[in-house]
């Protein structure tokens, strides 16, 4: 096992490379960061384990049970048990420019990209709540929606003695001077009335040519931030921008945009308020209640984890996913849920580094689950979950895997 010390970090290589700046060290300290060299394409990048077991698991949707045990030295078992490690994937040429990044819990910067119904409740919560954000800049290709917000929402009292965050306008050439970016513009949303059983997938084409653009400026930037997608399909727009993100100007994969932690998909909190509310509506406990999947069809409502009553969870997956639906049949588009329990809640959420419902990436797709933004990457919710269960999951994922993104 070989270790070496770099900027602060104990690097011990498993597969990855070390950075030529770094020196050799004799023994374990924190923080640890495993280096592996796995295929950019279809793994993790930057996340946290609290057992070394974690360290050689297969990339799939297994990450969300508790990992199998492996042999590894008892000492190294110890250690990573009492402290935590980190798992960085070297096959990233920005790997170890983000690892060593600053890692900001408030005075934060964002960029809100879209002022339309979910952008512009996003925006009116986040200033309201956001104490750990400094600035939320804006963009939208509607000025005087920009310079609308920008005065109403710069005249607004504080509930306490804390600050508010200032709404400024942003300029194109700045999107990703930040360390949030968040996108809420979409094209081709179905007018309230039509005819559209899948309201969400029948945005993707338009939204993934929207945010291939801004994929490749957060390239051009090498941003080190967090890439928030909103806009609908979550799971499958997420995976874009990833994709689009770390491709040459010839199309190919390169490895050189964002790690795929650096993008998170935001529609499944949403999913947990509506089941939780069908389940109160049909009487049904739901204190342990699970959600899992996509933000739409392939969803997966689940009342416990373990105590799995399949007939239930199906009743209440379905009357999740129709939810949007009804609110239509009266005639409104259902924005306002959406822009505060998966947007705003969320991302507040995130950057506290408390745990919420995000898309996160998961083998070759990104996956909705219960995960937290830790100092050592993402920590994703493990916990039993029951073989019926885990069945459906795991067809979930393969959908999203198989799904075309090109």
């Amino acid at each position: 096992m070989e270790l070496r010390s770099w900027k602060g970090f104990c690097l011990c290589a498993m597969g990855g490379t070390f950075p030529p700046d770094a020196q050799k060290t004799d023994a374990l300290f924190s923080p640890l960061v495993f280096l592996v060299d796995r295929d950019p394409a279809r793994s993790r990048g930057w996340f946290c384990i609290d057992t070394v077991d974690a360290l050689f698991e297969p990339e799939d949707c297994a990450v969300l049970l508790p990992p199998e045990h492996r042999s590894a030295p008892e000492d190294l078992r110890t250690f990573v048990a009492k402290n935590g490690a980190t798992v960085l994937n070297t096959a990233f040429s920005c790997a170890f420019s983000f690892l060593a990044a600053e890692k900001k819990r408030t005075g934060l910067r964002v960029t809100l990209v879209g002022l339309g119904d979910v952008g512009g409740t996003l925006l009116t919560a986040l200033k309201l709540l956001g104490k750990e954000l400094a600035e939320i800049r804006i963009f939208d290709p509607n000025e005087a929606q920009c310079r609308r917000y920008e005065l109403e929402l710069n005249q607004v009292l504080p509930p306490d003695d804390s600050p508010l965050p200032r709404v400024t306008i942003c300029p194109p050439e700045a999107l990703f001077d930040c360390d949030l970016f968040l996108f809420t513009a979409s094209r081709g949303v179905p007018p309230v009335g039509a005819d559209v059983q899948d309201v969400r997938m029948a945005q993707y084409r338009r939204n993934a040519e929207m945010l291939a653009h801004y994929a490749r400026l957060a390239r051009e930037a090498k941003f080190s931030g967090l890439f928030c997608q909103i806009s609908d399909p979550v799971d499958q727009l997420s995976r874009v921008v990833f994709l689009q993100s770390n491709r040459d100007e010839a199309g190919r994969f390169d490895a050189k945009g964002l790690l795929p932690e650096q993008v998170q998909g935001f529609g499944l909190g949403v999913m947990a308020a509506r089941a939780a509310d069908c389940a109160r509506r049909e009487g049904a406990d739901f204190s342990r209640g699970r959600v899992f999947g996509p933000h739409g069809s392939g969803l997966i409502v689940a009342n416990d984890p373990m105590d799995y009553d399949a007939a239930l969870s199906e009743r209440l997956t379905e009357q999740t996913v129709t939810a949007n639906l009804r609110v239509r049949a009266l005639g409104f588009k259902p924005y306002i849920a959406p822009a505060l329990s998966s947007a705003a809640v969320s991302i507040l959420r995130l950057v506290r580094g408390q745990a919420h419902y995000g898309a996160v990436p998961m083998g070759g797709a990104y996956f909705g689950c219960r995960s937290r933004m830790s100092e050592k990457g993402l920590c994703i919710e493990r916990e039993p979950l029951h073989p019926q269960l885990f069945a459906r999951i795991r067809a979930a994922h393969r959908t999203l895997e198989e799904f075309c993104y090109d």
